[in-house]
């Protein structure tokens, strides 16, 4: 099941959680990071993929065949492995112009050659915004739309695409991809707190019947589904650079994935996760007992490339937090190279991109899922 089968902002939610409840009786995902085997949970290609030689489909808006190599993201089963990453010094400023004689990369700690080394930031660029409309964000919401359409405005070029999904007892696609910011602007506008009353025993949700009953309970905030629903669903389908920001406190509530599957289906993706951690500590409660959404956030983030910003409830953190978001999105540089590991497994591999000059730090997903043929 994909989200554009169905009618934009009328996404069945049962149809998507039995889709989740199939993939995950299917799904030995290993702790991120790790090299045991682990086939894809769709036993669909991996993303971006293609035979050797052959080229994916085009983007809109791709203009020539340099171009089009030059787009494709982390290739799990052809020859040449390709990331998009950041360089920054002790103080977090990027740092731009670097060549490739700077790095060394390495494919679970052996060395590999650099086969090619770009510059990269007009590429086209695929982003999804991921807007948590539980309970928890009854007070920050308005303020997520404002700042959120304005950046949407701000970083989408004529060659980019996006699309906007909300979450809380259900995860509904509002835009599917588009340029248009009018439209994004429209579909987060449509966001709406939903704290719902559906629990296992819950009543029917349109024609398709009741949500399924969860082992963890009633359903609050179905964010680990909602990772793996955009990453699967509509990412795993397009090439180039993607992105996912994720406007959320972090907490999950009921969702029937667990992070690491929310993980691996971005890692599968190619998409760089990042997390606006705008969390009103008041809705906990006198110093936010309660509150540990950050520790999770964390690991999706590290593990993809990203990075948890603090927001709170400030609206200019926010809008410097999306700030900070666009210009590391167009200052990322590309790697690639063949790796010496032939073997296509569906294992992960884990790789590290080294600078040699030792106060520069890397920001880049810890590594890749190698596809077996049979998932090509």
């Amino acid at each position: 099941m994909h989200f554009s089968h169905y009618k934009r902002n009328k996404l069945a939610p049962v149809f998507a959680i039995a889709t989740l409840l199939a993939l995950s009786t299917a799904i030995a995902a290993p702790a991120s990071g790790q090299t045991s085997a682990s086939p894809n949970a769709a036993g669909q290609a991996a993303p971006g993929a293609s035979q050797a030689g052959a080229s994916p489909a085009a983007k809109p808006g791709d203009q020539s065949p340099d171009q089009n190599e030059s787009t494709e993201t982390v290739k799990v089963n052809v020859e040449v492995v390709q990331l998009f990453f950041n360089v920054k010094d002790k103080h977090g400023a990027l740092i731009p112009n670097l060549a490739k004689d700077n790095f060394d990369i390495f494919e679970d700690g052996k060395p590999q050659t650099i086969k090619y080394f770009k510059a990269e930031s007009d590429l086209p660029l695929t982003l999804g915004i991921l807007i948590d409309s539980s309970g928890s964000q009854m007070r920050v919401l308005d303020m997520e739309k404002e700042v959120g359409a304005s950046f949407l405005e701000n970083i989408l070029r004529p060659k980019d695409e996006a699309f906007v999904i909300s979450f809380d007892i259900d995860i509904n696609l509002l835009q599917d991809f588009t340029n248009s910011v009018s439209r994004l602007r429209h579909a987060l506008n449509e966001a709406k707190i939903n704290t719902g009353g559906v629990s296992c025993s819950g009543g029917p949700i349109g024609p398709q019947g009741p949500i399924p009953c969860s082992s963890t309970g009633p359903r609050g905030t179905a964010l680990y589904d909602a990772v793996y629903l955009a990453s699967h669903d509509e990412l795993s389908h397009e090439v180039g650079r993607k992105a996912m920001v994720l406007l959320t406190d972090g907490q999950d509530e009921g969702s029937r994935l667990k992070i690491k599957d929310a993980i691996e289906a971005a890692q599968k993706a190619d998409t760089i996760c990042y997390v606006l951690l705008i969390a009103d500590r008041g809705f906990y409660g006198l110093g936010s007992f309660g509150y540990s959404g950050d520790s999770e956030m964390k690991k999706l983030t590290q593990e993809t490339g990203g990075r948890v910003i603090e927001v709170g409830n400030k609206p200019d953190k926010l809008r410097k937090a999306f700030d900070d978001i666009a210009a590391e999105l167009r200052s990322q540089y590309n790697i690639g190279y063949t790796p010496t590991n032939t073997v296509r497994d569906g294992s992960f591999r884990k790789v590290e991109i080294k600078s040699k000059q030792g106060d520069y730090k890397i920001q880049s997903r810890s590594g890749y899922y190698a596809i077996t043929r049979q998932e090509d």
